[in-house]
């Protein structure tokens, strides 16, 4: 996956060697890991993977549509949790992810993919996102700046579930 921006830490970086790969995008690797759509997952997935026994070999994509609360059998053998932004404008995402860290737990790699642009990676980073998948046809240096715009929180994050009034001394 191009375009792949990870946070290690507090700091934001450029990452050159993802192995993972959407359903669908080409690869000339036959041995990389899929990140699959949840249902697709589902069906492709070992009975002892299902069952929490045995770690799986994929990831999985969560669309606007689907429920995060679906995963939590999963969660112990999940490797990464993708969630699909097909606009811009559609906010699901953000609510699907802020669940997925702050009621189910998840503490593995949660990457947006999709219509992913340099002004939602703020907001998407106090929603729990850890991994940017930028739109293909924007500039990733450009969109780390995305990630450095806010120095004050004023409300509630996943980063910082105090709101400021309650952060002052």
């Amino acid at each position: 996956m191009r375009n792949l921006i990870r946070l290690c830490g507090d700091q934001a970086r450029m990452v050159h060697d993802d192995p993972w790969l959407l359903l669908g995008e080409g690869t000339n690797e036959p041995t990389a890991p899929l990140i699959l759509p949840l249902a697709e997952w589902q069906a492709q997935q070992a009975p002892e993977v299902l069952a929490g026994e045995r770690s799986s070999p994929h990831g999985v994509l969560l669309q606007p549509d689907d429920d995060p609360e679906t995963l939590r059998p999963w969660l112990n053998v999940l490797p990464l949790i993708a969630i699909g932004f097909p606009s811009f404008s559609d906010g699901r995402g953000y609510s699907q992810a802020y669940l997925l860290r702050a009621r189910l737990g998840w503490r593995g790699e949660l990457r947006a993919v999709g219509d992913v642009l340099r002004d939602q990676l703020a907001h998407m980073r106090q929603c729990g996102f850890d991994a940017f998948a930028v739109r293909q046809d924007k500039s990733v240096k450009d969109a780390l700046k995305g990630l450095a715009g806010m120095s004050v929180l004023y409300g509630r994050s996943v980063i910082e579930p105090r709101p400021l009034f309650r952060r002052r001394g």
